[in-house]
């Protein structure tokens, strides 16, 4: 009996890619894959382009090719992570729409996957974006796996292959506010790494801005580093400790010197905006851990559809999914 591979692919205003993605499938799995069955499910985050007119087409021409519209942009962590759980297949192929993650690679993942392996992890180790945003990426993974009490994955963008146990896995932790490239960091499953060069988007415009970006490295943060919070009790600490030393040599400048000594008003204006621009900065850290507590304390649905197409529904697998 042939084996399944479930490649999941979200978009947000991707016309100008869905077709060719679709296509450049195909052909894969026709040339290179033709022992497997396979099924593609698209999974769109609201676009305000032509990209559903598209999907609905192929999905009209090829059966194996799935579609799920969300009722509004959920995200860009939320989205992916409950399509995943939607797959059918005994293994799940997440790549993003824009050709950056190579469709080639699909095949070498497989034979890893064939050998035991229930994660395939896609490491870019080299970049065709700006230089100087792929150095900050590589000092932030530096920092938040100093920090982190996870082992975290470095230049992991959630690009790899996901035997159907970890998306079982996945379907168990109903997490609100999933990261998944924590999660595939911190279950412990034997991992399988392949270095790749992410590529130039193949067209249109990338949608992560300094918002989306500051989201994903405040989710990782509060998630998996107690480092925010410890920071600001040795800070402050530090900063009491400063203070009372400087407080007690003045003091003694003071006596000894009571004529000539004259601090005036700068030490203190200095010291009152040092402390509260500390204080302001660990507030802010404490409001990001308390937002993260308070989204899954809501334990809000990931994903609200509007509408699927080419899924069945009467199978009790289909169910199970479904419900994720």
């Amino acid at each position: 009996m042939k084996k399944t591979i479930s490649i999941l692919i979200p978009c947000f205003n991707e016309q100008e890619n869905v077709v060719p993605m679709s296509q450049a499938l195909t052909k894969l799995f026709a040339e290179k894959l033709p022992e497997y069955n396979y099924e593609i499910v698209f999974i769109d985050n609201d676009s305000q382009d032509g990209t559903r007119v598209l999907l609905r087409k192929i999905c009209q021409e090829d059966e194996r090719i799935k579609a799920i519209f969300n009722a509004k942009n959920f995200g860009q962590f939320n989205s992916p992570y409950y399509g995943m759980m939607q797959t059918s297949g005994d293994c799940t192929v997440l790549l993003c729409c824009d050709f950056q993650d190579p469709v080639e690679l699909i095949p070498d993942m497989v034979a890893e996957w064939e050998k035991g392996y229930k994660l395939v992890v896609m490491q870019k180790t080299q970049s065709k974006e700006s230089r100087i945003l792929y150095f900050l990426r590589s000092c932030y993974y530096k920092l938040i796996k100093k920090m982190s009490q996870v082992d975290q994955i470095e230049h992991f963008t959630g690009f790899g292959l996901y035997d159907k146990s970890f998306i079982n896995v996945l379907r168990d932790l109903k997490d609100p506010t999933p990261f998944l490239r924590g999660i595939v960091a911190e279950l412990g499953y034997k991992i399988k790494y392949i270095s790749y060069t992410q590529a130039k988007r193949r067209a249109g415009k990338t949608h992560n801005n300094f918002a989306s970006l500051y989201d994903a490295a405040m989710l990782s943060f509060t998630t998996y580093t107690k480092g925010g919070l410890r920071l600001a009790t040795f800070i402050g600490f530090g900063c009491s400790i400063l203070c009372i030393v400087l407080a007690i040599v003045f003091f003694i400048l003071k006596l000894v010197y009571w004529d000539r000594f004259k601090a005036g008003m700068a030490p203190l204006l200095i010291g009152m905006f040092f402390i509260g621009s500390m204080i302001l900065f660990f507030l802010g850290i404490m409001g990001e851990y308390i937002l993260s507590m308070n989204q899954r304390i809501l334990r809000r649905p990931l994903v609200i559809e509007e509408e699927r197409l080419n899924f069945g529904t009467d199978t009790e697998d289909g169910e199970k999914r479904i419900n994720g």
